[in-house]
């Protein structure tokens, strides 16, 4: 049983510039993942050619199970709403009526999900310093929401609840926001795993929720990763790891994680 995180940054390449909906089918088709997470998704924007990103990728997969959940309508950067319950997607078609594209994370699986669920977490109100690649220094930029998805799937070893989520940049609101994530799926029947850009470096989240890391990679920047910010952690009689790889695909400035379980008759051997 494959997981696999990755930010896709909207499908941007290497050197920045807007990647074809091709490139980015190909670089998640290639981590082969069983349930695939994804961070920084477009559905409806202009800017990367009004595609639903996750919808091609799932399709590209096999997939049966997918989902694409906005934290925002409208574009990042530039004129946008806070996404609510009314501009929620079932993983087919974008909603009809919607006044702009959304942005937000999503969530394909080659297994059923008998539920999905939602955990919707509010932006900071103070500006932070974040570094940008290819900027000299860092800029001061406003906050944005955040939103969790969250999947109830039918894996062929049992039910796993699988999560995913891109934090706020904000130090500390990022804790805060990730303790009401696992506050949540930990109130939720058997195990669980939350994959996704966390934006906290290694041992952090661990230590700041007691869930256990999956995954001990370096991630960012995806040329020279120096920190890990995508994490994939776990509670309850989650299957045993077999392997983990942080893999730099053709787009992004994250590496994808590949997390490798042992489940079902092998678990037993």
């Amino acid at each position: 049983m494959r997981l696999a995180t990755f930010n896709i940054l909207h499908g941007r390449g290497l050197d920045g510039s807007p990647a074809s909906v091709d490139d980015l089918v190909a670089a998640c088709t290639s981590l082969q993942a069983d349930v695939l997470c994804l961070q920084e998704v477009d559905q409806g924007q202009g800017r990367s050619g009004g595609v639903d990103q996750t919808g091609a990728v799932a399709e590209a997969m096999g997939a049966i199970a997918w989902r694409f959940q906005p934290a925002l309508i409208g574009e990042p950067g530039g004129d946008w709403r806070v996404a609510d319950d009314d501009d929620d997607d079932e993983g087919s078609a974008w909603v009809a009526g919607s006044d702009a594209g959304g942005y937000g994370v999503g969530l394909i699986s080659r297994w059923p999900v008998a539920r999905w669920s939602v955990v919707r977490l509010a932006a900071a109100r103070v500006r932070s310093p974040v570094y940008v690649p290819g900027r000299r220094g860092v800029i001061l930029l406003a906050d944005e929401p955040r939103v969790a998805l969250v999947a109830d799937v039918d894996t062929p070893g049992g039910p796993l609840v699988v999560a995913t989520t891109h934090l706020s940049f904000v130090p500390g609101w990022n804790l805060v926001q990730l303790r009401k994530v696992t506050s949540d799926l930990a109130g939720r029947q058997g195990p669980c795993v939350l994959l996704g850009d966390l934006n906290m470096p290694g041992p952090v989240p661990r230590w700041a929720t007691g869930w256990r890391s999956l995954a001990k990679v370096a991630t960012f920047p995806a040329d020279r990763p120096a920190l890990q910010i995508d994490h994939v952690l776990a509670i309850g009689d989650v299957p045993e790891v077999a392997g983990v790889a942080a893999r730099r695909l053709g787009l992004s400035d994250h590496r994808a994680v590949v997390v490798d379980l042992i489940s079902g008759p092998e678990r037993a051997l």
